[in-house]
């Protein structure tokens, strides 16, 4: 599987347009699997080739940017692609009400840092994106997080292990919550290593 996301790589956007209904029914399918709920309020989206590659061609057919476009949104996808040894998560905040989801993400500031992924004794600590600064002045979260999970090389193989328990763990003061990650996603993930 491919660990890079290159121009080339990309449809244009009529043959795009064909085949559009069919591919967003199977990354539908292949995100179910890579998706995860950690607490009330909390979804961990882990990407991949597949889901970057849909989500630069969604971005593209929609907005019709041309080529201008086509640069800026590889700049901002292209690096959630796991580079064969990490886990790379999108963090969202799902609070359909939003006084609630106001009052939510005004006490998370701070929280990229508090994500980790255990694996048996292993602990994983996320690394936020640095293109954009998450948490404002004002100690108010962003809804949506980018981080990567940098694995060592015994990491890797104690999560293909199927006898050590692999947990997400978000660890902030005010949004302490705990997922056991399941066998189907934890096969599905194993995927995104060398």
């Amino acid at each position: 599987m491919s660990k890079k996301l290159r121009r080339e790589d990309l449809m244009d956007m009529t043959a795009y347009g064909r085949v559009r209904q069919e591919r967003r029914r199977a990354i539908t399918e292949l995100k179910k699997i890579r998706r995860l709920g950690v607490g009330p309020d909390a979804t961990c989206y882990f990407e991949s080739y597949e889901t970057m590659w849909h989500q630069i061609h969604e971005m593209l057919f929609i907005e019709k940017g041309g080529e201008e476009q086509v640069k800026d949104e590889l700049n901002a996808y292209a690096p959630m692609v796991p580079n064969g040894s990490e886990l790379v998560m999108t963090l969202m905040f799902e609070v359909d009400d939003p006084d609630r989801r106001a009052a939510l993400l005004s006490g998370l500031g701070g929280v990229e840092s508090t994500l980790n992924i255990t694996v048996g004794d292993e602990v994983i600590k996320g690394v936020p994106e640095e293109d954009v600064d998450r948490t404002n002045a004002e100690g108010k979260a962003s809804a949506i997080q980018f981080l990567h999970f940098p694995f060592s090389h015994k990491q890797i193989k104690k999560f293909r292990d199927h006898s050590n328990k692999v947990m997400i763990s978000i660890e902030h003061n005010k949004y302490g919550h705990i997922a056991i990650v399941p066998e189907t996603m934890r096969i599905a993930l194993s995927e995104d290593f060398d």
